[in-house]
């Protein structure tokens, strides 16, 4: 099984925001996007009973990865991770349909993926979400064209070496694209680490 350990170590701090977010008085799907090697899916969803999660990834070793961790974990509200390509269309998303999502989540995928990985991010929240629903991003961020503290600049510029389409996006960027999908910037969430947790409703 693979194990990632960034996740295990922001699956708590990333549990607690959940806990304010996720409504409690109806079943509520999940779409992961990116999920990696399913750390989040198998920790977050012993919390709510009344969820049903859907991890996906573009690797094969990434979706392997999940089915061992759900099997180790034993959850049962995890369904069998499906390949989404987020830079493709949503109609390709593995017959996800339109407003059939309560929440869509994404975990470090933003600044370590091409521009078009992220707009096909909000551009399938604008569909697939639920009037109402909503979209958790997870990773760095800038914000309002400031990248801090000094750790996140260098590590914006690593990025950027690798790969010019790679770095550290912007909250402002973030925000235009998800209103141009109907969607509204609602709510920053500090986390450990640099981190930022960004919440855009369905209006």
């Amino acid at each position: 099984m693979k194990r990632v350990s960034a996740a295990d170590r922001n699956k708590g701090p990333i549990l607690e925001v959940m806990r304010e977010l996720v409504p409690r008085d109806r079943p509520i799907y999940l779409l992961e996007l990116a999920s990696g090697g399913g750390t989040h899916a198998a920790y977050i969803t012993q919390a709510f009973p009344n969820m049903t999660w859907q991890p996906s990834d573009i690797e094969q070793r990434c979706l392997d990865s999940i089915s061992a961790c759900i099997k180790a974990t034993g959850v049962r509200s995890v369904m069998p991770a499906v390949r989404i390509d987020v830079s493709q269309p949503w109609q390709q998303w593995a017959g996800q349909q339109p407003e059939s999502c309560d929440m869509m989540m994404c975990v470090n995928m933003i600044h370590i993926s091409p521009i078009k990985c992220t707009q096909g991010l909000f551009e399938g929240a604008g569909v697939l979400l639920k009037p109402g629903g909503q979209l958790v991003v997870y990773g760095p961020f800038s914000i309002h064209g400031v990248i801090s503290p000094e750790s996140n600049v260098r590590f914006d510029e690593h990025l950027r070496a690798q790969n010019p389409e790679w770095g550290l996006k912007d909250l402002d960027y973030l925000t235009e694209l998800s209103q141009k999908q109907g969607l509204q910037f609602h709510r920053m969430v500090d986390m450990p680490a640099n981190n930022k947790i960004l919440v855009f409703k369905k209006g």
